[in-house]
């Protein structure tokens, strides 16, 4: 089973690349449509009981705030991977501004989601990091040991 953890501020693409590549083969686990930590404790439990694939939709921009989902993922024997998404502040403010509601990140939060990301490291325990950037409407990406 996989578990695909993505990293990037707001406004990179992450639910947009979720929708492209993922959304007939894996769950999408988002604190955006949970709301709650208990509600994504949850729908985790059962993906990870029912041995569904996963993609962890959220910023996820430190090392702790993936080791959650690391440590759950290597309980239940899943191979684990990071998808890093290329953070272009300019464009993700853009991006961030077409947005509606509370959708719409206020530009100090993006600005400190960017001060707090860190790229993924095999360290951490993946076992394949991507590195995700954007050319015109499409996605490129690069396994890490290729940049």
């Amino acid at each position: 089973m996989e578990l695909i953890i993505f990293t990037g501020i707001q406004g990179s693409g992450k639910s947009t690349l979720y929708k492209q590549e993922f959304f007939n083969s894996h769950i999408r686990v988002s604190i955006d449509l949970l709301n709650t930590r208990n509600k994504e404790n949850k729908l985790l439990d059962f993906c990870f009981q029912t041995q569904s694939k996963i993609v962890i939709d959220n910023t996820n921009p430190s090392q702790e705030e993936r080791a959650k989902y690391i440590e759950l993922g290597k309980q239940f024997k899943y191979k684990i991977v990071s998808y890093f998404f290329e953070s272009n502040y300019e464009e993700c403010l853009e991006r961030n501004n077409l947005r509606s509601g509370k959708e719409r990140i206020p530009e100090v939060g993006l600005k400190s989601f960017l001060k707090k990301l860190l790229l993924p490291t095999f360290a951490e325990g993946f076992d394949e990091i991507y590195y995700i950037t954007q050319e015109q409407t499409k996605f490129v990406k690069k396994l890490l040991d290729e940049i």
